[in-house]
């Protein structure tokens, strides 16, 4: 069963390697656009590594309604039960 922060790690370590985050902008209460960086472009690709990642499938709109970082870990960790 993948935990919470196994989810947590592996979006991080996308998120810096394949993104060009710094990993210091990583935390939980990151707003996703404003302090993360993750703008209408970046959506398609985090999806796709999403599924790669975790065999789950996001959506546009599920993207789109999140705000923080802490949002996007919890939106898989419910996908993945």
């Amino acid at each position: 069963m993948t935990t919470k922060n196994d989810i947590i790690e592996t979006v991080n370590t996308f998120l810096v390697e394949d993104f060009e985050i710094p990993a210091e902008k990583l935390i939980p209460t990151a707003r996703l656009r404003e302090d993360v960086g993750i703008d209408s472009l970046d959506v398609v690709d985090v999806i796709i590594s999403v599924d790669e990642k975790f065999g789950v499938r996001l959506t546009n709109q599920e993207m789109a309604q999140l705000r923080t970082l802490d949002d996007f870990y919890n939106l898989i960790v419910t996908k993945t039960v």
